[in-house]
């Protein structure tokens, strides 16, 4: 049997090796960058285009006229076969023509804008805002839930706040990687972003139930006195159905991100950021931390502290 438990310092000092990369690149990203993520146009409000160009031309050369246009700060995403998403500005649909038409007579192409989608700074900081409390309100409702769930259960609140604890981390780590990615590849948060966080916090709650669930039983049928043994063997229990369930989605979000098509590529990336360490948190964060609550082994929480013999 795999001691899960036993090996919760390694655990929880990945965790924080991981949420301690997330807050430096999230203080680098303030500093360089203003904002700590890189807001796409949902949030840092600007203008949204998909140009199509016939023939097809080299992001770089698109990249050196737009420049020399004056959009030297524009995000360029290439979405393969001649089509470019590009952030900009505002601008108004009479701008965004007279863009394509200069983009099409520079560069030798006929362009043509396929989407044109424009959103002002007001209605950013708006979606911003709405996005933060909609992930509050999910943390809560998530917590109230599982207290109800476990209300049979001795001091249920603490299986909620570990479980909500197990989230938090799930989505913080995600957040931080995405910080990283926008300063190493320029990759942008938008509305789906937000949407793919939620979906993430909705399945990371499903494995914690499960895995919370078998220790609610274990516990009932008394296989053990000691509480660290009875959640142990809830864990492995229940590992290959959590694991089983991970994967499944995992193929299906993979197939996603490789022929979904670069407008919803960041979103499936949320989503597969969100699958791997939500899988990890409630396997190894999520259980373990009831086993320190209930032993009151607060040191085990900071592994790197030497503990007196």
């Amino acid at each position: 049997m795999i001691d899960f438990v036993g090996k919760k310092q390694w655990f929880f000092l990945i965790s924080w090796i991981l949420v301690i990369i997330g807050i430096a690149s999230l203080i680098i990203s303030q500093v360089q960058l203003g904002t700590p993520l890189r807001l796409g146009i949902d949030f840092a409000g600007g203008t949204s285009l998909t140009l199509e160009f016939n023939p097809a031309v080299e992001q770089s050369r698109l990249r050196e006229e737009m420049a020399r246009l004056g959009y030297d700060k524009a995000t360029i995403q290439n979405a393969g076969e001649g089509h470019f998403i590009i952030h900009v500005t505002e601008l108004t649909s009479d701008e965004a023509r007279e863009l394509a038409e200069k983009l099409g007579a520079a560069l030798d192409s006929q362009v043509d804008i396929g989407d044109y989608y424009l959103v002002s700074a007001t209605v950013g900081a708006k979606v911003a805002r709405s996005a933060v409390i909609a992930l509050i309100v999910a943390a809560i409702a998530m917590l109230f839930y599982i207290v109800w769930a476990f209300r049979h259960m001795p001091k249920p609140l603490r299986w909620g706040v570990c479980a909500v604890i197990a989230l938090i981390h799930d989505v913080f780590v995600t957040i931080g990687i995405f910080s990283l990615l926008g300063l190493l590849t320029g990759a942008e948060i938008d509305a789906l972003f937000i949407t793919g966080l939620l979906t993430v916090v909705g399945y990371g709650i499903n494995n914690i139930v499960v895995i919370f669930d078998r220790i609610r039983e274990n516990k009932a049928k008394g296989i053990s006195p000691d509480f660290a043994v009875t959640v142990n063997s809830s864990i492995v229990e229940t590992l290959g159905r959590c694991l089983n369930t991970s994967l499944t989605t995992l193929f299906v979000i993979l197939a996603l991100l490789l022929f979904g098509g670069a407008t919803i590529h960041y979103f499936v990336l949320v989503l597969l950021l969100g699958v791997i360490i939500g899988t990890y948190d409630s396997i190894c964060v999520a259980a373990p931390l009831l086993v320190v609550w209930e032993r009151g082994e607060w040191s085990s929480l900071l592994p790197w502290v030497k503990r007196p013999a």
